[in-house]
């Protein structure tokens, strides 16, 4: 595992983002786990996740022109990866955020910040069924620009109604890349490798892996 994505887990847990219990999803499922991007709510927190952002975008290598964070959540994500993208790794690019309601005064549209040009980077915390994409995807194809990928903090490798996860289904829909910060694999390989939590709970989450867990790519 890359420095990086330790740091997103320990700060995911110090923030009470990632949390351990027993969660009830909308799917019916009963999860060990349950990751809630809102609770990063300070300076301090959000800086560090721009910079795991952004060595994460810098590490896949994908090639974009602008970033793009949807409503809501996407909007301090794409922030804050923009911030550290140039002041870590000297990459200034523009950055633009979609309004879930159109302005019908002043300047109008949906769109906030830079025009939709070129490669758009789609910044999100997780892809949980791809409404939030599917919707930026439009905005982007009706500017003429193109989807360059996605990068999310947490993929969390669960399949829907098929043996496919909604990370690979975009991913197959649209040729595009999905790049994630950590993965369910990385959260249970950290439980393992620091012993900081029970065995039950570790025995619990590769259960629940077992259970909903999607083919993983090769």
């Amino acid at each position: 595992m890359k420095g990086y994505q330790t740091e997103f887990i320990e700060l995911a847990r110090a923030c009470n983002v990632l949390q351990f219990g027993q969660f009830e999803l909308k799917s019916g499922r009963t999860s060990p786990y349950f990751f809630n991007a809102g609770k990063f709510s300070t300076g301090r927190a959000m800086a560090t996740l721009g910079r795991c952002y952004a060595q994460c975008i810098v590490d896949s290598g994908v090639e974009f022109d602008l970033l793009l964070g949807p409503a809501y959540k996407g909007i301090p994500l794409g922030t804050a990866t923009a911030i550290a993208l140039a002041d870590q790794h000297g990459i200034n690019v523009p950055f633009a955020y979609n309004r879930k309601e159109v302005k019908a005064h002043g300047e109008g549209g949906s769109l906030v910040g830079a025009s939709l040009v070129g490669r758009a980077l789609v910044i999100d915390d997780v892809i949980t069924a791809g409404a939030a994409v599917r919707e930026v995807l439009a905005m982007i194809e009706d500017a003429g620009a193109t989807l360059a990928g996605v990068v999310i903090g947490l993929d969390r490798q669960e399949r829907g109604v098929g043996q496919v996860s909604a990370v690979q289904e975009l991913r197959q829909a649209h040729e595009i890349p999905v790049i994630s910060i950590i993965a369910l694999e990385h959260i249970i390989d950290y439980l393992g490798s620091t012993g900081a939590e029970s065995a039950e709970l570790l025995g619990a989450m590769r259960h629940y892996r077992e259970q909903f867990g999607a083919i993983v790519d090769s």
